[in-house]
């Protein structure tokens, strides 16, 4: 569904150029159900963006369902918005019209397309759980149903790919935990491929594949684990909560980003220039820390 092969986003502001996204490396399959994490700064609202077709890539390539984004003339680029994406905000206002019912807030992308469906309109609010609130309007409406709401537009026109932008971050955690419920029977439904961007940490626990960015590049991966892998760390005497296995990424060049903690573990720090001494050793990649040298010395 999703191809970002060595994507570049510079933004300018007067004679400066801010790199926020640096080579980013990223392929997403149909149907997938995953969320993308970072830290503020780390690029992954900007790929957000970039996914939803409101900005552009500065370089590489970026392919979303055989579609070229940095290639796109502005028609088609509407078309794609329209037709190809989905968006759901944290901020419901900005997926919401506040004078009309739920269900004509459904309607109106139907309308921008050609003509509404009423019946369709109905049954997405009842994907959402919002079958008895079709002629509630917003302020009939608690947070957590406007955001439900949000989702059903979203997916007015059946687009094959839903974007979420930390869609749990105003709403309360039990609230939080039924929106997750809702885009898991939306992916499993419709195999609709959905990409969440978020902090929340029990939302990640319930996604396929959870990707970390960090200063503009892919920097790890946790995949959901198999039964048979869980049952197999139970067999070993490894008892945790964890659902996930996590996986540093190594770039086409060979780089890899180091994990905080690790960085803390081994004495080194993160704001500095580290060097350390790596050797193979029975088929594992070992990392022995040497000295730290100042970015100034």
């Amino acid at each position: 569904m999703i191809v970002c092969d060595n994507v570049v986003k510079i933004y300018k502001a007067h004679e400066l150029e801010v790199f926020a996204l640096q080579g980013l490396d990223l392929t997403i399959e149909k149907g997938e159900l995953m969320a993308i994490i970072g830290s503020s700064g780390s690029g992954k609202s900007t790929l957000l963006n970039l996914l939803g077709g409101l900005e552009r890539p500065s370089a590489g390539s970026l392919l979303v369902d055989g579609k070229n984004l940095l290639r796109m003339t502005e028609k088609e680029l509407k078309l794609y918005k329209r037709l190809t994406v989905g968006f759901v905000w944290q901020n419901q206002g900005r997926n919401l019209i506040p004078y009309l019912t739920a269900q004509q807030n459904v309607e109106l992308p139907m309308l921008i397309k050609g003509r509404a469906q009423s019946q369709k309109a109905k049954d997405l609010l009842k994907m959402v759980g919002l079958g008895h609130r079709l002629h509630n309007r917003l302020d009939q409406l608690s947070g957590g149903e406007q955001q439900r709401v949000a989702i059903a537009i979203a997916l007015a026109n059946d687009p094959p790919l839903l974007l979420a932008d930390e869609p749990t971050g105003s709403v309360d955690s039990k609230t939080g935990d039924q929106l997750l419920n809702v885009f898991r029977e939306i992916n499993e439904t419709l195999n609709t491929t959905i990409v969440i961007v978020t902090h929340d940490t029990q939302l990640m626990k319930k996604v396929d594949r959870v990707v970390s960015i960090r200063d503009g590049k892919t920097s790890s991966e946790m995949f959901r684990m198999q039964p048979h892998e869980l049952e197999e760390q139970m067999r070993e005497g490894m008892f945790t909560e964890e659902t996930h296995m996590e996986y540093t990424v190594v770039d086409r060049a060979g780089r890899l980003q180091i994990p905080e903690q690790l960085l803390q573990t081994l004495g080194l720090q993160e704001d500095a220039q580290n060097r350390v001494q790596i050797e193979e050793e029975d088929g594992r990649i070992i990392i022995k820390p040497q000295h730290s040298v100042k970015k100034d010395a």
